[in-house]
């Protein structure tokens, strides 16, 4: 199947050798590269495939990955957004990838924000999901966030919970068809995160400030980069709130809050978040 023709359910796994460790990573589409660091737990099948394909569609090659020791990634599993940035930056380099969209959601938005302050030149723009500032954190996540995330195999009820909000009838509907989209894709499936490394990482509870990372929060403050955070209005674990009562600390950053909606925005609106990262990309460029 030639490249151009493959989508997210039907894209082959490859793999790249570097540093003494093998990265693991899916390729659709063509044009400017999209690079999409996932969330906890996530690996490259986690992503719904509306909204990969809608990316696509837009004129992006996408590009979706496994992090080290993760998925069917090899190396050492980590989740130091400081340790996690060189997976980002030794694909760019490896698959020759330059004028590169980096976007990230939940702790990938993390990993993209210390990409753009550690490894700033093939980066043209960020694009951040359901994440947050590095920094002080001025609305904290909810503790429910801690209690479902912990759980060995989400249930839709989980899914609904983590991701989407749990009040809205057209949310939960929302849920019920990107989980079934998700799991349309059933061979060449990535390994899922191992459950006592991701529950290890859930030890500390809510925290004022879970990136302490002030240099990463200071290139927003500095960067030219156009930068785009999507979020939704009521995100559990990265609450929104956290970009707008900073936003004219961040120059280049620009807001887009769904009503209605959780930590996954771009699940619940797969192809409007298409079309609004693509519109901002085509009107910010240099």
């Amino acid at each position: 199947m030639k490249t151009l023709e493959l989508t997210a359910i039907t894209a082959p796994n490859r793999f790249i050798d570097v540093d003494g460790r093998t990265l693991a990573y899916r390729s659709i589409g063509a044009g400017q590269p999209i690079l999409l660091a996932t969330r906890f737990r996530g690996n490259m099948d986690l992503w719904d495939p509306a909204f990969l394909d809608g990316l696509v569609s837009k004129g992006f090659r996408v590009i979706t990955f496994d992090y080290s020791g993760l998925g069917l990634s090899t190396g050492t599993a980590t989740y130091n957004p400081m340790e996690m940035v060189k997976d980002l930056n030794d694909l760019m380099e490896a698959l020759n990838l330059e004028n590169v969209v980096v976007s990230g959601w939940s702790l990938g938005g993390i990993v993209a924000q210390t990409a753009l302050a550690l490894h700033p030149g093939r980066i043209s723009h960020l694009v951040l999901i359901g994440t947050n500032p590095t920094g002080e954190m001025a609305v904290l996540a909810e503790p429910l966030f801690f209690e479902v995330a912990a759980r060995e195999n989400y249930s839709l009820e989980d899914f609904v919970t983590l991701f989407f909000e749990p009040d809205s009838a057209p949310s939960r509907e929302a849920a019920r068809r990107s989980m079934e989209r998700i799991f349309q894709r059933t061979e060449g499936l990535s390994e899922p995160v191992p459950l006592d490394f991701a529950r290890s990482r859930l030890s500390g509870g809510v925290s004022k400030a879970p990136f302490p990372m002030d240099f990463v929060r200071e290139t927003l403050r500095t960067t030219t980069v156009p930068i785009l955070h999507i979020g939704g209005d009521h995100d559990i674990i990265f609450p929104v709130e956290n970009w707008t009562v900073a936003n004219r600390e961040f120059p280049t950053v620009t807001l887009v809050t769904f009503p209605s909606a959780g930590h996954g925005p771009q699940h619940q609106y797969p192809e409007m978040s298409a079309d609004i990262i693509a519109s901002f990309i085509r009107n910010t460029q240099p």
